[in-house]
């Protein structure tokens, strides 16, 4: 719970950084916008991590999972609601996120990689 709440926190201080891109639609945007610019130099990937929230519908697990692999990006699906999630941000329910920075990705991947 508590590193849940640890990563809630670092997912908010990328919005109040301006990067992150709220809402599914937008995350798919990005997604798409970005796919041939911002290729990571190391292992092809884009420098971008899209969190999606454990209780989103089927149908928008399903989008949210299809654009990530299409556009070989990393999905996080989170134990956290769609509550939860944009409460983190400063919304309302938000099913996904897209986080949009080199540094603020490799800060999620390690606490995601410490929880694990």
């Amino acid at each position: 719970m508590n590193d849940e709440k640890n990563l809630l926190g670092i997912i908010g201080i990328c919005r109040g950084a301006g990067k992150a891109v709220i809402g599914t639609d937008m995350v798919c945007e990005l997604l798409q916008k970005r796919s041939a610019k911002n290729k990571c130099k190391n292992d092809g990937k884009l420098d971008i991590i899209v969190i999606e929230a454990s209780d989103t519908s089927e149908n928008t697990h399903k989008k949210i999972s299809d654009k990530c692999i299409y556009y070989n990006v990393e999905h996080i699906r989170l134990a956290a609601t769609c509550e939860a999630l944009g409460k983190a941000v400063g919304k309302r329910a938000t099913a996904a996120i897209a986080i949009a920075d080199p540094n603020f990705c490799r800060a999620v991947k390690e606490k995601m990689d410490r929880e694990s």
